[in-house]
Parts: structure tokens; sequence; C-alpha cells
């Protein structure tokens, strides 16, 4: 199916939205459902989708008492430089699926929260309009199969005024995502992604019998060679700070510090990869002590509140990525529904840092936390053989 247009008059009030489900809910229920489909959905069984969320559940914190918490600050350093909260917002594509103004209302309202935002390879909005816009943006580059058109777009990203790139590692080609495959998922004509091919109609643009044209498309246009080789290429080629997204084994974190990467993002693409993958959360830990603060790691997949963001931090990252809440709060109330999901974002984690007892972000990465197997039972410290898995923190 070619998706249709979002429903007209459906945009639901921002400030009626009290939590990132509530916005989940609002976008669903004024997108088509091949849209909801293509932004919701993940690879395989969806696995991985589901155990995103399974880990965070299963993450607790021990709170610390009788501290003045009558102060508490979001503010964070992301890269060498102020955000009002650790958090970025991660790569979309194609955001014009879901509002008209696409990736220039969402990127509105990341400047308005003092957040980073990152353009995708496939945005629907050229990069030079949306840094135009000022704010902190962040350019993503997926390796291309055509040579010197990933080095092209990282030296027009720059030029744009971009402040850093982050390299996806994690797509050799798309995962095999069978919401879209059986919705025969096609982008509508008006979609184009505008950094390649000049964003002219493309395979993704005509409909495939039993397949994604999406998926189609970035087989085409993706290079499956990605090496080392090529992040050594482009860390030669930009002075920019470089990430590396798609990151799940401590061997790889480590190797990526190596070659003068500025920060791994811990990430399984929001299960849309490779399907039973480790959910990130459960990953973090072990990169965060293997690069030891030689770079930067950020978590990526999952994060559905301020509570994600505090858990992420006392478990070793610098700060997350956000990727599908802010698209459904494009699709509900346009660049409103993006600041809203921010700024719920901002409130939830101020709650939790004061009522975790910390007062900054880098007191929260001092934190303790338990983990619990238990899908289900007596409460948070549900044994597993015998012990529970501990982190120790700071006093």
């Amino acid at each position: 199916m070619s998706c249709e247009d979002p429903a007209p008059g459906g945009a639901a009030a921002a400030d009626t939205l009290l939590s990132l489900e509530d916005v989940e809910r609002a976008a669903a229920a004024v997108l088509p459902a091949g849209v909801r489909d293509f932004v919701a959905g993940g690879s395989g069984r969806e696995r991985t989708l589901a155990a995103n969320r399974e880990a965070f559940d299963r993450v607790f914190v021990r709170p610390r008492v009788l501290r003045d918490v009558s102060r508490c600050t979001t503010g964070a350093e992301l890269l060498g430089r102020p955000a009002r909260m650790p958090v970025a917002v991660a790569p979309v594509a194609y955001q014009r699926l879901v509002h008209p103004d696409g990736e220039l209302a969402a990127a509105r309202a990341a400047r308005a929260a003092g957040v980073p935002f990152t353009v995708s390879t496939l945005s629907t909005v050229p990069v030079e309009e949306i840094t135009a816009l000022g704010g902190r943006v962040w350019f993503q580059l997926y390796w291309l199969r055509e040579p010197g058109r990933a080095l092209e777009l990282a030296r027009r990203a720059a030029d744009a005024g971009c402040e850093a790139l982050m390299l996806t590692v994690d797509v050799p080609w798309m995962g095999r995502r069978l919401r879209d495959v059986r919705n025969e998922f096609a982008l509508p004509e008006r979609v184009r992604a505008v950094h390649l091919e000049g964003g002219r109609a493309s395979a993704a643009h005509r409909r495939a019998a039993g397949a994604s044209a999406v998926a189609v498309h970035t087989g085409q246009e993706f290079s499956s060679a990605l090496t080392w080789a090529q992040v050594a290429e482009l860390r030669a080629h930009t002075r920019l700070p470089l990430l590396l997204k798609g990151v799940l084994a401590a061997e790889d974190a480590v190797r990526a510090a190596e070659f003068g990467v500025d920060a791994v993002v811990v990430s399984n693409h929001g299960g849309r990869q490779l399907d039973s993958a480790l959910p990130s959360v459960e990953a973090l830990p072990e990169i965060a002590e293997a690069v030891g603060g030689s770079c930067e790691v950020l978590l990526d997949s999952g994060v559905r509140s301020g509570t994600d963001v505090l858990k992420a931090l006392a478990l070793g990252a610098s700060g997350v990525l956000v990727g599908r809440p802010p698209v459904w709060g494009l699709a509900a109330a346009g660049e409103a529904g993006v600041h809203r999901v921010l700024g719920l974002l901002a409130a939830e984690l101020a709650d939790a840092l004061g009522l975790a007892g910390c007062t900054t972000v880098e007191e929260a990465r001092r934190l303790r936390t338990v983990r619990s197997w238990a899908a289900a039972g007596p409460g948070p410290c549900a044994e597993r053989g015998g012990a529970l898995r501990v982190r120790a923190g700071g006093p």
C-alpha cells in the first residue's frame, strides 16, 4: 500500500498529553495504518522491540535520602557542549510522512528545548534548511554504495553548520520489517529523501509485491561493505566530532575509541535490525566500563520517560537519544507535540533526580541499580540464581 496522509483535524492538544504513552496513543489515532506500522514496527518477530522496554522495566534504582534537593538541574554536556538535559533527538527518516512540516517542526522544538537534533540521511528536508533554524544540529550518515557520496554528504553537513557526524553502523541492509512487508509499504510521492538523488522519486515510491519499497530502496543505496577502514577514512575526512551508532559489543566500543571516535551510541536501532539483538540498556554497563571514559557513551532504543534517562545515567551513559517519541509528538500535534515530548522528558527527569536524592546529572551517574529478571513476581528485587546484579556507585 502507498501510505495516505495523516487524518486531518485529529491533532491532539499538546497540553492534554501527560506521558509519552499518551503521545503514542494520540499519534496512533491520527496516523494511517501503514504509516503507524512503519514508525512503530520492528524486525522479525519484534522480540528485540519488546525486549528494549522489558529490559528498562527490569532496572530499579536505589535512591539516596536526607539530601537537600531543593534545587535540581537537568543540565548536562553532550560532546563537550551544554544541553538543557542529557537528551538528543535521534535521527528518524521521512518525517513528512507524519506531518507536513516534518523535520523543520521537530528541529524547532529541539532548539526551544535546548537539545541537539539529528538530521537523517533520509530526511525530507535539506540539512541546510534545518541548520538555518539555529540550535544544535548533528547529521546522521549512512555509508552509501556509490564511492565518495557518503564523504560528500559529510562535507555538506559540515558546510551547513552541523556540529557532529553520526555514522550508523548496524544497517548493511534494512532488517526484515514484516509489518511493512505485509502492507507492501511505499512512500507517497510528496515524501522524498532529499539528500539522495536530488530528492527525485525512487524505488521507495514504487509498490513492490510482497516487499517493503523502502527496504528495496535502501538495499540499492546502502553499502554492505562498511568496515573499520571506512571509519578511519571518515575520521580523517572531518574535524567534526564523530559518533558511531549501533554498537552493542564492548570490543567494538573500545576499538571505536582507538579509531578516534568521540562517542558510541549503544543501540539496536529500536528493534528494527537484528531481531533478538541484545536490548541496548543491557549492553550499556559493560560498554561504559570497557571504554573507561575514552569516549562518550550514549544510549538509544526504548527510552520512554525521564526515569529511563535516570536509569541510563546510573548505568553509565553520558546521555540518551529518543527517536519514536518525537515522531509521535509530531504526528499528534506538530511542533507543539514535539515540544511537549521533550518537555515531559525534562520534567520527568527533574522529578526523578530529586526523588532519587540527586541535584545534578553527575550525581545520578553515581546511583546504584538493581536488576530483576522476574517478568512477574512479588516485587522488584526478585532473585535469579540466588543473586542480584548490583552496579556499585559512589557515596
